[in-house]
């Protein structure tokens, strides 16, 4: 084929990408944010941790999560999602290559500038989506301290425990399901992002210490408790456990958000196969 040919193919191709619409608020320009902002007050923040999550899953799989769940969830509520948070507190888990911290008092002043940031352009209803354990208690004291303007409402979604309140019918393992890079995280992951998932290295790992004392809140190293970094079975996740998890729980959410912030519901969200049953 001719150079000329090429090139007017190449120019053909360019000329047929079409512009994507997007919810995310750094992929927009300032005068497409204008127009966005005069269509929602909701601004959806997601957070996460850079640790170790398994042999089998990135290091980034709490921030990948929120981010995914984040974007799931605008398309249903017409909402904007804020800068993401994505390296949290993990020195519990430090020993594992690869894990990297923020200590809180820097997670905190960082999180409140851009909250103020946020709040500065309009924004006055902020949902944060928080995939790590850690930064619970301090996305809690900056929503308590936002809404001491009373225009604003605050909420947090802990992704991990709240998908625990909602898997009737769909994990197999029990409490451990839920434990860290095990079968429900594992599930996830292989539903939004199947291409991370390097399932020839996944494990069944128990916890290697049984806690004599629940009752008592104690600061022990993760190394202590796992040698992969995953406590439960991995092997037990699939994909369909992974939609059905995410499908009831983003269901969820929007359900919180019309009922109790008057958020209208732009899309049906796929219920989640309830039906689905363990074998």
């Amino acid at each position: 084929m001719p150079l000329v040919s090429v090139i007017k193919n190449l120019k053909s191709e360019v000329m047929m990408v079409t512009f994507k619409k997007s919810n995310l608020l750094k992929e927009m320009s300032w005068t497409q944010f204008i127009v966005r902002k005069k269509e929602t007050d909701l601004v959806i923040i997601p957070s996460g941790a850079f640790e170790v999550y398994g042999p089998h899953l990135p290091l980034g799989t709490d921030t990948i999560v929120a981010v995914k769940i984040s974007e799931i969830l605008s398309n249903h509520v017409n909402a904007i999602i804020g800068p993401t948070l994505e390296v949290g507190d993990s020195t519990a888990l430090e020993e594992f290559p690869g894990t990297m911290t923020i200590k809180a008092e820097n997670f905190k002043q960082y999180l409140w500038d851009t909250v103020k940031s946020l709040e500065k352009w309009g924004f006055k209803q902020f949902l944060f989506i928080n995939t790590h354990a850690g930064n619970v208690p301090i996305i809690s004291q900056i929503a308590r301290d936002l809404q001491a303007n009373q225009e604003i409402k605050c909420a947090q979604i802990d992704y991990w425990r709240f998908i625990k309140n909602h898997c009737d019918g769909i994990i197999e393992s029990g409490d451990l399901a839920h434990a860290h890079a095990s079968e429900a995280g594992t599930s996830v992951m292989m539903y939004l992002h199947p291409e991370l998932c390097d399932l020839d290295n996944w494990v069944h790992e128990p916890p290697k210490i049984k806690d004599q004392y629940p009752d008592v809140i104690q600061y022990v190293p993760f190394s202590h408790k796992t040698d992969s970094g995953t406590i439960g079975n991995a092997t037990l996740g699939t994909a369909e456990k992974g939609e059905a998890l995410v499908n009831r729980s983003v269901e969820r959410i929007v359900q919180f958000l019309s009922e109790s912030w008057g958020i209208k519901r732009v899309d049906n969200i796929k219920k989640s196969a309830s039906s689905l049953k363990t074998s």
